[in-house]
């Protein structure tokens, strides 16, 4: 059985077909699908599919391109939405320095706000990263000294040495269909190294399918065919792999146990 740790059940080219996304998840062995909000506006839709899909969780969170349109998200907010017994995460949050949607200030700010969340709730942060190692790093590491949280880096495709970094701070890392791209060579060794009881599957769908539906919006059900790849990659049954990863998922999202 497979965990699906980020998936977006209502965007655009998944939400039109929603029962049939999620029956054809089903169908692959998809056992467990986190559906991730990027914005406040999100909120009550993602939490709904969650209430009505035994199968499926939700999290609360603003996108680091949104940090804009959200200049007063306040720690509190999302604490008190958190409480909802179907919300198992905090995110996605984080950086996002390639494409600038929001002043880097105010993305920092809105991190910052969400790992309080996450501390203040004990539900593990959902951490959006890209081409901002270094500051990354650094706010996860200074925070981390304020208090310990769970989370995770979720659709990891940063340097090793980012890798090892999160892992220092007790946080899991999730691959998606990225490290199936013929491109993605350093982030194949570097899946080779994640040790095996802090590594999560994703498929950050609609985004990012996998060889072989590059092309085609993703689906929860490939998350299979990613499990698959880093089955082989790192030399272990996909069976394997696939009944670790949902255990890690379980023991990271540890609320799910309780829905």
């Amino acid at each position: 059985m497979f965990a699906d740790s980020h998936c977006h059940l209502n965007y655009k080219g998944l939400v039109e077909d929603q029962q049939g996304v999620l029956a054809r998840a089903r169908a692959a062995g998809v056992g467990a699908m986190l559906n991730i909000s990027t914005r406040e506006s999100e909120w009550d839709d993602v939490i709904a599919v969650a209430e009505r899909e035994g199968d499926v969780w939700a999290s609360v969170g603003i996108h680091p391109h949104e940090a804009d349109s959200h200049p007063d998200v306040q720690t509190a907010t999302l604490v008190e939405k958190a409480a909802h017994p179907r919300v198992v995460g905090i995110g996605e949050s984080g950086l996002d320095f390639y494409y600038d949607h929001s002043d880097r200030d105010r993305q920092r700010a809105s991190f910052r706000a969400h790992i309080a969340a996450a501390r203040d709730t004990g539900l593990p942060i959902i951490v959006h990263t890209r081409d901002a190692e270094d500051d990354t790093a650094a706010i996860l590491a200074e925070e981390m000294g304020k208090g310990a949280f769970p989370g995770v880096i979720h659709c990891f495709t940063a340097s090793a040495d980012f890798a090892r970094k999160a892992l220092d701070l007790g946080l899991y890392i999730s691959l998606s269909g990225i490290v199936t791209f013929k491109n993605a060579k350093d982030l194949q060794e570097t899946a080779k190294t994640i040790p095996i009881e802090r590594l999560l599957i994703e498929t950050d769908s609609p985004f990012l399918a996998p060889v072989p539906h590059r092309g085609r919006p993703c689906e929860p059900a490939f998350v299979a065919d990613t499990a698959r790849f880093v089955a082989a990659l790192r030399n272990v049954k996909v069976e394997a792999l696939a009944e670790t990863t949902f255990a890690n998922f379980r023991a990271l999202f540890s609320k799910v146990a309780s829905c």
